[in-house]
């Protein structure tokens, strides 16, 4: 009986203890994680001749069209900015210049304000596409803000000048 005293004085005084500051930051980060809503998921559109030509989207680089999406590049990868189509406007990123390099100067990551995205090929699967142009098979993956895959798709890689 005389040890169960002091062990319940020491429970009681462990249990009426504020908490430190780290521990509040910790809960206070583990409520605000279960609060982020889920990723809204995007549908790049395709980038047309007529967005390359008044956005001046021309230079060396590489092109991804998804599987069955027909021609149209839905994402533009050049040596220093990258472009995506959203909602109709075209939204500019810029080469992460410590990521991989792709051929024709592209680089495999880009970063913008709202999203940003990474470009892989398959590099043995290159294939000569015309005079200047090679098709690789690829992966084109775009990310939030939180890092979170908004958008996936294989499909055709195409660089050249």
């Amino acid at each position: 009986m005389r040890i169960a005293i002091p062990m319940a004085l020491l429970a009681l005084a462990a249990c009426s203890s504020e908490p430190t500051e780290e521990e509040r930051q910790a809960a206070i980060a583990e409520v605000e994680a279960t609060q982020s809503p889920p990723p809204l998921s995007i549908e790049p559109q395709p980038i047309l001749y007529p967005d390359i030509e008044a956005n001046d989207l021309y230079g060396a680089g590489c092109s991804f069209a998804p599987d069955g999406g027909g021609l149209g590049a839905v994402a533009i990868a050049m040596a220093e900015t990258g472009y995506l189509k959203l909602e109709d406007a075209i939204v500019e990123l810029a080469a992460d210049t410590g990521s991989a390099e792709l051929p024709y100067l592209a680089r495999s990551e880009y970063d913008g304000t709202t999203y940003s995205f990474r470009l892989t090929i398959d590099e043995e699967s290159g294939a000569p596409s015309g005079d200047e142009t090679s098709d690789y098979s690829g992966e084109l993956t775009v990310f939030d803000p939180q890092d979170r895959t908004v958008y996936q798709a294989t499909g055709i890689v195409q660089c050249g000048a």
